[in-house]
């Protein structure tokens, strides 16, 4: 199950959320909100590729649009004097319309070596200045777990170090419970555009166990005792 479901959207409503929130009146403005946010995500992910973006939120009300940017480079995002994020609101606005406000906003990842679509993405551009594959997975696994992570898996496929026919090789660190619902998953996906071929990049990283915390006894509903007729 945890193999053919994304980790993620397996675990929303638990302790993982949507990265798009809003609600659509129609048919027609549902799509034109699809349409919208793809839009957007593809900019902000070809005008930030040096920013290291791990994934970017969009929250809309009737009259507002807000976009959280998360990122372990808030300094490339921001640019000189701010030049660079007031660009980038120039562009949303545009794709959005002027009819909406929209806030954006960032969020700094404080660990990078943990979040699987930033090692992913450090795997495959790696892998396009022709680090060999391994070298550059085992590098990323290590730094994973150096920098606190429970567990890493780690799936190259393609034409891998050039040869004719495309193979798969997987590598794992640690453990990686993807059936466990409690456990926090995170999951990314790249693809490195080579010589030889595309190559694909999927990373799972396990930062551990998210438990619930237990209701105090103050907190607890009082049962009723039983009246005696």
């Amino acid at each position: 199950m945890g193999q053919k479901v994304n980790p993620i959207c397996l675990r929303i409503g638990l302790h993982r959320t949507w990265n798009s929130r809003w609600f659509a009146p129609s048919k027609q403005q549902f799509r034109a909100y699809i349409a919208e946010d793809l839009a957007i995500r593809d900019m902000l992910h070809e005008e930030l590729a040096s920013a290291a973006v791990s994934r970017v939120e969009i929250e809309r009300s009737p009259d507002r649009v807000r976009i959280a940017i998360h990122t372990a480079r808030p300094g490339v995002l921001i640019g000189r004097r701010g030049e660079n994020i007031q660009r980038l609101q120039e562009t949303v606005q545009q794709i959005i319309g002027t009819q909406k406000q929209l806030k954006m906003d960032y969020l700094e990842i404080t660990n990078p070596s943990i979040e699987a679509q930033l090692i992913a993405d450090s795997i495959t551009f790696q892998l396009a200045k022709r680090v060999a594959h391994r070298r550059a997975m085992k590098r990323a696994m290590q730094q994973a777990m150096e920098a606190g992570g429970k567990g890493i898996k780690v799936i190259c496929a393609g034409r891998l170090g050039g040869s004719e026919m495309k193979r798969q090789e997987t590598y794992r660190l640690g453990k990686v419970p993807l059936g466990t619902f409690r456990s926090d998953i995170d999951y990314g996906a790249s693809t490195a555009h080579t010589t030889a071929g595309c190559i694909g990049v999927k990373v799972w990283v396990y930062r551990g166990d998210i438990i619930p915390m237990k209701p105090q006894a103050e907190d607890r509903p009082s049962i009723p005792s039983a009246v005696v007729g």
